[in-house]
Parts: structure tokens; C-alpha cells; sequence
């Protein structure tokens, strides 16, 4: 190689090691000066501006810094705009208690219900394919299910007027020392149908955990997978979801534990196994990569797409509404506000996209921190989305702690 050439490569190097250690606005990647806490820049280039950057940051900054307070947030939180990230952080510890090992971006928390939006999409994928329909009757995939007129599109839209089997399945007669599987669950519905209180299908919304393990178990059946390893060759793998996984007790070693705002662990309990309504777990970056898939025709058709993100649910007047797996406001100004929260044990997650803005802003906590919900006035800094006083009080029904928490997360 002539020297002409070398100075070339070497030149390259230089470039290439540079971005990969400053990030797309300049900025190394450098730990904040309080310990288990770490500012990160942005990750990916898009057509932003340094001067665009610098400004949202600023922004989001200063409503976190503000909104969280000064309890002790252990979590994470990413916020981007066209798929760049222009705010991270993260805070905290594996175990808060003996404050060691910090929270990283490659630190996978328990998403609760914000693994619905999984589930949903890998049932909407399989129509993509031709394996189903969502106007199928359950009782296609499971021969012994008592219950007519209850199709795969009320599990996904929350129409199928089954109870959440967290609140009855104690109640009538499940010993709390076995854990409770997904079979269980249908197992449990087809044994004790007559003594659980069923609405009629597709009259009314109503938020059930129940749904959701169905749908995953219909995802087995027709997959011949089980639910962990089908999203992990389907979804996480071909989008490069690195730390993300479906827990199984072959995770216990690895799992990220959750805690009460106290301190004190939450300790593993008979409904911990059961995944399709939760117990996917995540980062906030591979969370920006699954949202970035949701954008059209790429992983998903538009017309699943435009599906998934409708409103099905219209009994009530208002701007809440429930797609195929996703919370949604239909706002005034003709902007949708998808997201979905979670809450399970400590678990606190939140997951919002502003689709017509290219924004999306994610925050998770593992010790009871209510305040990753407040998380969505960040909203404004982009766009008008909750300044009008109507659609902010509405808003607020849904994502206060003492209206989200019982049904994102069944009864903790």
C-alpha cells in the first residue's frame, strides 16, 4: 500500500472511531457525576439539526428534572424525534438496596403491559401471512373453548368480555402455591365458565390480562412455537433487539427485579409466569427499534398498520379509545396519541409514539415510581397535544396512577 493510500485508511479510522465514541451531536458518551446515573447522546443521524438537537435536550431535560422530582428514580427513560435519540438517561441500580452494578442502556426491564403491543403485532403479522384471520372464533385454536362469539379481534381490542383472570382464578379455588401457566388459564376458563362473570362479546371495552394469554397461546398453536422463542425469531432477532426476551423461569438467574418504592424486593408470585399481557422484557433502545418498525411498510404492511392503530371502542364519548394492542387519544386537532402503560409489581413502564410528529418517548422503572406516566407531557415540547384543558383532564383519567394501575396490571 503507497503512503498516499495509508494516510487514506488512517484518515477513515479516525472519522469512523469518532462518531461510534461521540454520537451523532458531538458528545461523548461520558457518565454523569452521580453515581449509577448516565447522560448519553444520541445514537442514530437523521435530518435534525445539532441546533434542533441541543434544543429538545435541553427541553426534556428540564421537564424531567422537574417532573421526577427527588424521589429516587431507578430506570431508564429515551426520548427521539425522527428516530434520533435526543434525550437519554439512566439512573439507579440492579438491586437499589446495596447500590451496586448501575443501570445501563443495556439494561433490560419488565415491560408489564407494554408487551401487549407484542403480542398484538405478532397476531397481526400471522394475518399478514395468511395463517389466520382476526374475525376467527377462538374456539378454531382451542376445541374445548365454551365461550361463542368471542373472536381473536375482541381479545386483541378488549371486547371479549372475559374478566381478568387475576381477580377470580384464587377466588375460585386456584391454590396459590402452583404457578399459573397460560395453559392454566384456558384450562381454567373451560373448567369453571359458569361461575366466572362473562360479558356478552363486542358490547362494551373492557381491559382484561386474560386476553392477551390467549392471544399468546393462539400464537403457539399456530407456530408450533413456544410464545418465548417465536418472538425471539420473529420480532427481537430481525429487528435487532439484542436484550430483549420473553421470560421463562430458564431467565430467573438474569431477570431484573422489581421493588417497592420502600425498597423492599417484590417476591416472585404464583402469576409470574404467564406472558402474552406482560412479562416481556427491554431496553429503551430496543424499544426505539421496535417503534421505528411501526412505521409504514417495512416490518408491517400499512393496511396492518392502519389497523392495529384504530379505535374500536365508542360507547363512551372522548378521546380515549383502544386499537388492536394499543391505547390511543384520538385528539381534536386530528393527531393520534398511541401508546400503552405497564404496571406490574414495581414495575412502572410507559411507551408513547406521536406518529404524525415522528416522536417517541419511553421511560421504565423498577421500584414503584409512578412518575414515568408524567412522562407523556412531553408531548408538548413537539407538538399541541395536551395544552387544550379538555383533552390534558381526559388524558389524565387514563394515566394517573390510581386509574392505570389496576388494569395495565391486573391487581398488584
Amino acid at each position: 500500500m503507497n503512503s498516499k493510500n495509508l494516510i487514506l485508511v488512517k484518515n477513515l479510522f479516525i472519522i469512523v472511531f469518532t462518531a461510534a465514541i461521540t454520537g451523532c451531536n458531538g458528545q461523548a458518551n461520558t457518565p454523569d457525576m452521580k453515581a449509577g446515573m448516565l447522560a448519553s447522546p444520541a445514537m442514530t443521524s437523521s435530518n435534525l439539526s445539532s441546533i434542533e438537537v441541543r434544543h429538545y435536550r435541553t427541553e426534556v431535560e428540564s421537564f424531567i428534572d422537574s417532573a421526577f422530582g427527588h424521589r429516587p428514580f431507578n430506570g431508564s427513560v429515551l426520548v427521539a424525534k425522527n428516530g434520533q435519540v435526543v434525550y437519554e438517561k439512566y439512573s439507579g441500580f440492579w438491586d437499589p438496596r446495596i447500590r451496586r452494578d448501575s443501570i445501563s442502556p443495556s439494561t433490560p426491564f419488565h415491560l408489564a403491559s407494554v408487551s401487549k403491543t407484542f403480542t398484538a403485532m405478532a397476531i397481526m403479522k400471522m394475518q399478514e401471512e395468511g395463517k389466520l384471520r382476526i374475525t376467527d372464533p377462538v374456539s378454531k385454536y382451542f376445541t374445548d373453548f365454551p365461550l361463542k362469539g368471542v373472536t381473536i379481534k375482541t381479545l386483541l381490542n378488549h371486547r371479549s368480555g372475559i374478566p381478568n383472570y387475576v381477580h377470580y382464578m384464587e377466588r375460585l379455588g386456584w391454590d396459590r402455591k402452583k404457578q399459573v401457566t397460560n395453559k392454566d388459564v384456558l384450562d381454567f376458563i373451560v373448567a369453571h365458565y359458569k361461575n366466572i362473570q362473562i360479558n356478552q362479546p363486542d358490547k362494551r371495552f373492557s381491559y382484561s390480562n386474560t386476553n392477551y394469554a390467549l392471544l399468546a397461546l393462539i400464537v403457539e398453536k399456530i407456530s408450533g412455537l413456544p410464545f418465548p422463542e417465536y418472538m425471539e425469531t420473529s420480532f427481537f432477532e430481525p429487528l435487532g433487539m439484542h436484550d430483549t426476551y420473553v421470560f421463562t423461569m430458564s431467565d430467573s438467574a438474569r431477570f431484573l427485579h422489581s421493588y417497592f418504592s420502600s425498597g423492599r424486593e417484590y417476591a416472585f408470585d404464583y402469576l409470574d409466569q404467564v406472558y402474552g399481557d406482560k412479562n416481556v422484557y427491554s431496553t429503551v433502545r430496543d424499544m426505539l427499534k421496535w417503534d421505528q418498525a411501526l412505521y409504514g411498510g417495512t416490518f408491517f404492511k400499512k393496511e396492518t398498520l392502519d389497523s392495529a392503530f384504530s379505535g374500536y371502542s365508542f360507547e363512551k364519548p372522548g378521546i380515549n379509545n383502544y386499537g388492536l394492542g394499543w391505547r390511543m387519544f384520538l385528539l381534536k386537532s386530528g393527531k393520534k396519541f398511541v401508546y400503552h402503560n405497564g404496571w406490574w409489581h414495581g414495575n412502572r413502564t410507559a411507551f408513547y409514539r406521536l406518529p404524525d410528529d415522528k416522536v417517541t418517548i419511553i421511560a421504565f422503572s423498577n421500584n414503584d415510581f409512578t412518575k414515568v406516566y408524567s412522562s407523556k407531557k412531553i408531548a408538548d415540547i413537539f407538538g399541541n397535544y395536551f395544552k387544550n384543558p379538555e383533552e390534558e383532564e381526559a388524558s389524565e383519567t387514563v394515566n394517573t396512577v390510581k386509574a392505570s394501575a389496576p388494569e395495565e396490571g391486573g391487581g398488584k
